[in-house]
């Protein structure tokens, strides 16, 4: 059936290439490559930069894997995140769609290579791109190859702003420092001159997500060796929903008809899974001067903002017990009886005990008709939406050049902030009762950093076949990771958080109500003593929890690193190049590593390149001090979880220790094979062995006498739990990418075709037995597929263009999620038709997914019972909720107008 559905796809492919056959070249039009790129005709001496200090390397020479990806490549995108662009474009690239993943659905982490975020080192112009101000502590299968990591949010880059993305695939940690374990992304910025816009409108086919998008470029020349480039974008993406309602919503609204459009989302689903309505805008500028022959001064920036508001999960305003059941058949799995949140289940009780009567303890209240009820605020229930607010600052600066021996420089230095502010309506914090609040504002998240760089670089004849070019160089950084307090309310102990009850049996005199007299509401936990009624309310806001006073502040930390390398063409056959570089942090001490690599032409047509190397990922201030309070669902159950410094009491409590740096060893051999002028293709086998990867421990449940033991874990509660950061496991990564791209000519037009295939597998070779679950490990191993690969197809022929791309996915897991379930492999496919007329406009339609495919449903299971009464889980899930390797929201058209002079 597989081979059935590619064989139609690619001969679908083939025959639209083939149908706009007409007489002439097409002019700036924007072809979709969703293959990771090779170069075009003309390109095939663009220069590498990355990976090398050469100034003469191109793709095919390079002793490194690296691959190009064009402008047009990632403009034609219809998406404004560079995230999802690029996760149609690279095959070893992941990203999950997260649809309810609290702050990991505005920050979403990616995977290279099935390694974390903070193991793929960013740039821009060929500096150090700044981390987002969130650590990924989410600990749902969306971050499963994420979770613990702090990485940095690609998503505030503007496509059109790029002129190149050059893609290390190989460790170069010796070469830029800290996090370029699995490979480097350089975004080459535009510096071009005229000027260019490009409108785009496009909705899912199920009529919702509307996506609209306005991007511009403008280039002028200053003098004969001077420019300015300024690019901006905003874009406005709404909300999808691929869920159904939970079963406790549909009873509600059978039970009370009167009041069903009081459910939250009405008539949508009370719980939306899918995409979070986004909107916002992003800048960059490039700007280079020649002050001189010799000199040029530079300057570029990153300025970005966006807002997402996201679903959180239902909590039902149903009292009582519901049979669930009967509505369902019967036959169903799932439980049988169905009732609403706690806090909707008794009534808060206002009056105080008197003051100093010894037969009523002060902080408790009088069973009276004084009372207030929930549902006078929220009749239908609430969900709570969260709101994400992220701001991106960065800037750098610098001077390069060369003196009259040919020694080279460049001296740069850069500043950059992103800011996270959180915040939250339709909620409430339980503890407070009456006096809550709705909204929330949980503090704001701050990153900070500083660099300085000084690299040199000078070229020597030594006898060989080509100068020896030496390189060095000196970096220092300065990390600052900030947190500010949220509301009171947001993080707070109300005065209804623990709610004992007594009833006045004579004038001054009163006796507890007992858990057993019928003015007790009997609801599951709700009762926190096993005699006297006594409703125990979680502290914080329903689904989140504010940065207290306590855990908010500031905390930096300073490094610095020295490097030196070398490389030359021994002999017209033979490249060699060897980098070493040592690095000194604060919080983790030093660590030197190295890279030797090389690549011998046994021919014109034949190459073998290999590489060795170490690399290491710092802990950083995030990773160090990150404080987060939230609500977890675990088989339906929300669970209070708290994340810790490991320098808190709360976290040595249950046995934290300092973080050290994740190690690692990285081993490459590539085979370069070019049988004639239209046809290369590449095959690059690759291992990367981490030690101490930074994750998150498993959770360690609170007890009644863990909080008589330390009172700060009041703040978790009863029945939470507590994680923190830790080096707890080792893994080994080993793959292939293998990139073949032919170009020839077909009925008098240009015919590109490129396959690009990555197999990728992660096996976990060493843990911290009780610091990370089965269901993780699973996880590490299995959340992305093994095998990816894209076969695209593009044809130009006079005014017309037509691409065409077919992607492949193979199966994966989500083990922590939907324990013992397997999502099979899946094919979708993208094309789009363009026309270019009065030479500067083209006009071009297409679609993304075009046969509306979706990951498997999830499969009925002892831990994800499906209800009949509405094809979901009991939270409304119907597809895998990270998305899977290209998301749940099905096939989406687009159409774009695109003007450039």
């Amino acid at each position: 059936m597989i081979f059935r559905s590619y064989a139609a796809r690619s001969l679908m492919i083939g025959a639209a290439t083939l149908a706009l056959a007409t007489p002439a070249w097409a002019q700036d039009t924007a072809p979709a490559q969703p293959a990771a790129a090779q170069p075009a005709p003309d390109e095939g001496r663009e220069i590498v930069v990355t990976g090398t200090r050469r100034l003469d390397r191109s793709i095919t020479d390079s002793a490194s894997p690296v691959d190009v990806v064009s402008s047009q490549d990632l403009q034609a995108a219809p998406t404004a995140n560079m995230l999802d662009t690029l996760k149609n474009i690279v095959p070893s690239f992941f990203v999950g769609q997260n649809t309810i993943s609290d702050a990991s659905t505005f920050v979403r982490p990616p995977s290279l290579r099935g390694l974390p975020p903070d193991e793929v080192l960013v740039m821009l112009n060929g500096k150090r791109f700044n981390r987002s101000a969130l650590v990924q502590v989410f600990s749902g299968g969306e971050s499963g190859l994420a979770f613990g990591s702090h990485g940095s949010d690609i998503s505030s880059i503007p496509s059109i702003a790029i002129k190149n993305l050059q893609i290390l695939r190989e460790g170069a940690t010796a070469q830029y420092g800290s996090d370029a374990i699995a490979g480097v992304l350089n975004y080459g910025l535009r510096d071009d001159a005229g000027y260019e816009l490009i409108g785009r409108y496009g909705q899912f086919y199920e009529g919702d997500g509307e996506g609209k998008q306005i991007a511009g470029n403008l280039g002028v020349k200053l003098g004969e060796g001077g420019f300015i480039n300024l690019s901006g974008e905003w874009f406005d993406d709404n909300q999808t929903s691929r869920g159904e309602t939970r079963p406790t919503a549909v009873v509600f609204a059978e039970e009370n008809p009167d009041l069903a459009d009081q459910l939250p989302h009405f008539p949508l689903p009370a719980q939306i899974w899918g995409q979070s309505p986004t909107h916002g805008y992003k800048f960059m500028l490039n700007t280079g001067y020649e002050a001189s022959e010799k000199a040029t001064i530079y300057l570029f920036g990153n300025l970005a903002h966006t807002e997402a508001d996201q679903s959180f999960n239902f909590r039902s305003s149903l009292v009582g017990v519901h049979d669930i059941g009967d509505r369902d058949n019967g036959i169903n799995i799932a439980p049988a009886t169905g009732i609403g949140r706690e806090f909707f289940q008794h009534p808060y009780y206002q009056t105080p005990c008197p003051a100093a009567n010894p037969t009523c303890p002060a902080g408790a209240f009088v069973l009276d008709g004084n009372t207030f009820n929930l549902s006078s605020i929220y009749p239908g229930g609430f969900t709570p939406r969260f709101v994400g607010v992220t701001d991106q600052i960065f800037g750098a600066v610098g001077v390069r050049g060369s003196f009259d021996s040919g020694f080279r420089y460049d001296i740069s230095g850069s500043l950059a902030r992103n800011k996270l502010d959180l915040s939250m309506y339709n909620s409430i914090s339980p503890s407070f009762g009456p006096e809550s609040q709705t909204e929330f504002q949980f503090g704001k998240q701050i990153q900070k950093e500083a660099n300085l760089n000084l690299d040199v670089a000078y070229e020597m004849q030594a006898g060989l076949a080509s100068p020896i070019t030496f390189s060095a160089g000196a970096e220092l950084r300065k990390e600052t990771y900030k947190t500010t307090p949220g509301d009171e309310q947001s993080f707070g102990v109300g005065p209804w958080a623990n709610q004992a009850i007594y009833r006045q049996i004579a004038p001054g005199v009163f006796t507890p109500v007992l858990r057993t007299d019928p003015e007790c509401v009997t609801v599951g936990t709700v009762m926190g003593d096993p005699v006297n009624c006594v409703y125990i309310e979680a502290p914080a806001a329903s689904g989140y929890g504010g940065t207290s006073p306590t855990f908010a502040g500031s905390n930096s930390e300073e490094s610095w690193g020295i490097y030196g390398g070398a490389e030359a063409d021994v002999t017209e056959q033979l490249t060699l190049g060897a980098a070493v570089r040592h690095e000194h942090y604060e919080s983790s001490g030093g660590t030197t590593v190295f890279k030797i690599n090389g690549k011998y032409d046994f021919s014109d047509a034949f190459a073998v390149r290999a590489t060795v190397g170490t690399g290491f990922h710092a802990p950083s201030p995030g990773q160090n001090n990150a404080q987060v309070l939230t609500t977890n669902f675990i088989s339906g159950v929300s669970v209070q979880t708290g994340t810790f410094p490991v320098t808190s009491e709360i976290a040595q409590f249950y046995g934290a220790t300092s973080l050290g740096p994740a190690k690692a060893t990285n081993y490459g051999l590539g085979f370069v094979v070019t049988p004639m002028s239209n046809l290369t293709l590449t095959l690059d086998l690759y291992r990367i062995k981490v030690r101490d990867r930074i994750f998150i421990s498993a959770p360690f449940a609170v007890t009644q006498a863990d909080i008589d033991i330390l009172p700060a874990l009041a703040s978790v509660g009863v029945g939470g739990v507590v994680q923190y950061f830790t080096n707890s496991f080792d893994t080994r990564t080993s793959g292939v990418d293998f990139v073949g791209t032919y170009r020839t000519d077909l009925f008098d037009g240009n015919l590109d075709l490129t396959l690009a295939y990555n197999y990728n597998k992660t096996k976990v070779t060493d843990f911290v037995v009780g610091q990370i679950t089965q269901a993780q490990i699973t996880d590490a191993e299995r959340l992305a597929p093994h095998h990816r690969a894209n076969l695209q197809a593009s044809w130009r022929q006079g005014p017309f263009a037509i691409n065409a791309a077919e992607h492949f996915y193979g199966s994966w897991r989500s083990e922590v999620d939907y324990p013992g379930q397997k999502f099979g492999s899946k094919f979708t496919t993208d094309i789009e038709a363009s026309y270019t007329f009065m030479e500067h406009f083209t006009v071009s339609v297409g679609a993304n997914n075009l046969f509306d495919q979706y990951p498997d449903k999830i499969a009925a299971s002892t831990a994800n019972p499906i209800f009949l009464l509405t094809d979901s889980l009991g939270d409304g899930q119907v597809y895998p909720r990270n998305g899977g390797p290209f998301g749940i929201n099905g096939g989406f058209w687009y159409t774009r107008l695109r003007i450039k002079y």
